[in-house]
């Protein structure tokens, strides 16, 4: 957190201290041997060219897209699998938790999985678990087969998504700017990608088992490609491995508390902004479901742009107008007369939360020496979140009413202009002295 406790530096999230920057440039100056094309990001004693920087940042960047496209590609198959698996909708919604609680088990150990077999292998093993295990909710023959197949689906996901988060802001540090946002635009990019391709699947009545398989085969050969330019900064051989399983640092509570009201929002808006327009509005079945493809549309649009929007406001003033946008969204929603109005509450929403996510992995992963541990923290509150926002969004409404359950999500969005405060990070502390990446022979 800033030393004087005002305001963040022009890098928007990626912004160091005096002291860091010094530290930057004295390392740099100690690189020895490097191809230094406008030398950048010497953190911890290890420096890269630009040129270097700029691969690995597109690197990344196809890391997040591919990931994306694995939960797109699932989303579209879920109605094959639930007919050929032939289970009932509760049975199916409870087979849908277990990814958010295979995630939220797995989550602590990718911290010791980079530790021991360093970044960029472990994202690569990860990353092709996760894309591998596209495959199998479709071979499952039953509920109980289908539930594991679906703990492993969200455990190689929560795994991967830490390690690339992680990359993602170690790349964020280097480059000192904000790069979070743009790289969870593109996991959006990558979800309605393989949605798309999946719909197309869906449409041809493509067999699901032969159409996750085969996605499953080209995803795993583009996240391995991906992975070749990601840094491999490795921790110094004296460092204390994290360990297996351990609760995340204060600091990172408080960040996935932001996280939480954001998640919480996007969650509710995604799975129930159709039966709002549809239930409470009286809307056309068509109308109703296109509410939840532009929701995502726009998410991933406001992601995308979210990083200039940081590098010109900060990550603070970015948040609390995106807590403004979603209250005044949710306001827009309870009080609806007609389906523009609501549909004009909804977009309002996702513009809101759109970056606070990206934003909170972003402050987790420097808000301390152990950026994995911290950001696995932050992912387990969300993916907590995501996970009961559906299910406490129906209670209300059965309890209540759908108004009186988006009435909740507006307050949680008033939440956020409260709790942005708390992404005010200024870069690591204590941050041990690492070791450069070793050169890899190509060819």
């Amino acid at each position: 957190m800033d030393s004087a406790g005002s305001g963040e530096s022009t890098g928007g999230t990626g912004g160091t201290s005096g002291r860091d920057r010094t530290d930057r440039a004295v390392g740099a100056d100690r690189a020895v041997g490097r191809d230094r094309v406008g030398v950048s990001g010497a953190v911890g004693g290890a420096s890269f060219s630009a040129r270097r920087l700029g691969r690995a940042r597109l690197a990344v960047a196809a890391v997040f897209t591919v990931h994306g496209a694995v939960t797109g590609s699932f989303a579209t198959r879920v109605p094959w699998i639930q007919e050929h698996v032939g289970v009932s909708a509760g049975q199916l919604g409870l087979a849908l938790a277990f990814p958010a609680i295979g995630a939220s088990v797995a989550m602590p150990l990718a911290g010791r999985i980079s530790h021991r077999f360093g970044p960029r292998a472990a994202l690569r093993g990860l990353l092709a678990l996760w894309t591998a295990s596209l495959a199998l909710p479709a071979l499952a023959p039953g509920l109980v087969s289908l539930c594991f197949a679906l703990f492993v689906y969200g455990a190689t996901a929560g795994m991967s998504d830490v390690a690339m988060n992680a990359l993602g802001v170690e790349i964020e540090d280097r480059l000192d700017r904000s790069l979070m946002s743009g790289l969870h635009g593109m996991w959006s990019v990558g979800a309605l990608l393989g949605s798309a391709a999946g719909t197309v699947a869906a449409h041809a009545d493509v067999d699901a088992r032969l159409h996750l398989t085969t996605a499953a085969a080209v995803l795993s050969v583009l996240g391995l490609l991906a992975c070749r330019d990601v840094l491999d900064v490795r921790s110094a051989p004296e460092e204390h491995p994290p360990p297996r399983f351990a609760l995340p640092p204060k600091s990172a509570l408080v960040i996935g508390a932001v996280g939480f009201c954001a998640v919480f929002a996007e969650g509710a808006s995604l799975d129930w902004s159709a039966v709002y327009l549809r239930d409470v509005l009286d809307t056309s079945p068509g109308l109703a479901a296109a509410s939840t493809t532009a929701f995502a549309c726009t998410m991933a649009a406001a992601r995308l742009v979210g990083d200039a929007v940081v590098g010109r406001f900060g990550a603070v003033r970015t948040v609390r107008a995106g807590g403004v946008l979603a209250t005044a969204g949710g306001v827009l929603v309870v009080t609806a007369v007609d389906p523009v109005m609501a549909l004009g509450g909804f977009a309002l929403i996702g513009l809101g939360v759109a970056v606070v996510v990206p934003l909170a992995f972003a402050a987790a992963g420097r808000s301390g020496p152990a950026p994995s541990q911290s950001i696995a923290g932050v992912a387990t509150i969300t993916y907590t979140s995501g996970l009961i926002a559906p299910s406490a969004m129906g209670s209300i409404a059965d309890a209540t009413s759908l108004t009186v359950s988006f009435g909740l999500v507006t307050v949680l969005a008033l939440g956020l202009i409260f709790g942005a405060g708390v992404l005010r990070q200024a870069g690591r502390s204590a941050a041990p002295e690492l070791p450069a990446e070793t050169p890899v022979k190509r060819g």
